[in-house]
């Protein structure tokens, strides 16, 4: 195996994490949810993840009960919004100060404990593609499941019915609740299928990335997937673009620490500037329907933030 395809398989195990927090993510804001729980949620979960596959001996244990508890944190957000009205960025916040300061608490008897690793698979045929083959179809199952969702997630949402309404909800509650859509059902459940995927990327960090436990275990990671899902332009394929090319930065600044310590330490940084300067490119084009840039630039920028991301819908107003 070449230098190279050792590389690009680096890379998109390295990605797989962000790839299912930040699709995960953008279900939830396609249906109007802000679930900026993410930081907390990534870290919790981790934790869980490590903790249930050490006691019960089984991955795939670990793997479920770290979605059931990324969709029970989402979940909750929905509710309190919902019966509160409290603003979900609000909840959100203080969900990722509670869970980040928890999972250090709890932590503390997992840290250096050898962790378990997850078999590969591969898949026939498919793995004998030359170069695409080892990269993408000879991984284990949380690093293929990560590349089967994003065409799937993309279809999902828009070519079902079921993913033209969850938009639709995002977009004008009020006019699918005339339509005769059940809101905040589709609020709820959406939500809890993202919090689910943003769980499994938790134990995906755990379980593939890095093995085992240790306090900070995904640290800053929820801020990269929620400034990747705008980069992306609430859309699964670009913001799996968005990931990959955070994992080539990432690899890069690895492979640089031995030639120049400042350049490995700026590279890491670069997505943060890059991202906003393209929230400020889509902001602007949206705004005036892309007219200033080329049509595959518009193609590649234009980006719709639903209408009513984050606001607490009320069916009596």
């Amino acid at each position: 195996m070449s230098s190279l395809e050792l590389t690009f398989i680096t890379i998109v195990s390295m990605s797989a994490p962000l790839i299912f927090a930040v699709i995960g993510e953008t279900i939830t804001e396609r249906v109007g949810i802000v679930n900026l729980s993410l930081e907390g949620t990534l870290l919790i979960t981790a934790l869980a993840s490590f903790a249930v596959t050490i006691w019960t001996d089984s991955l795939y244990l670990g793997i479920i009960s770290a979605g059931l508890i990324g969709g029970l944190i989402a979940f909750l957000i929905v509710l309190i919004n919902f019966r509160f009205y409290i603003n979900q960025i609000a909840v959100g916040f203080i969900f990722t100060i509670f869970l980040w300061k928890l999972s250090s608490y709890l932590g503390g008897d997992f840290v250096r404990i050898p962790g378990p690793y997850l078999d590969e698979i591969s898949v026939p045929i498919l793995k004998e593609i030359p170069f695409l083959g080892p990269v993408f179809f000879d991984n284990n199952i949380l690093v293929l499941s990560s590349i089967i969702l994003i065409p799937l997630s993309w279809f999902f949402l828009f070519r079902t019915k079921f993913g033209v309404n969850l938009r639709a909800v995002g977009e004008n509650p009020s006019a699918a609740d005339a339509r005769g859509l059940d809101v905040m059902k589709y609020r709820f459940i959406y939500s809890f299928v993202g919090g689910v995927l943003i769980g499994i990327g938790g134990a995906t960090f755990s379980l593939e990335v890095k093995y085992g436990w240790s306090e900070g275990h995904t640290l800053n990671y929820g801020w990269i997937a929620l400034a990747i899902v705008i980069f992306g332009g609430w859309n699964p394929v670009r913001g799996s673009v968005g990931v990959y090319g955070f994992g080539i930065l990432q690899v890069l600044s690895l492979k640089l620490q031995s030639l120049t310590i400042g350049f490995s330490q700026i590279l890491p940084l670069i997505p943060f500037p890059l991202m906003i300067l393209t929230l400020v490119l889509i902001q602007s084009a949206n705004k005036n329907e892309g007219r200033w840039f080329p049509k595959p630039i518009r193609l590649l920028i234009l980006g719709n933030q639903p209408q009513s991301l984050g606001i607490t819908y009320k069916k009596d107003s």
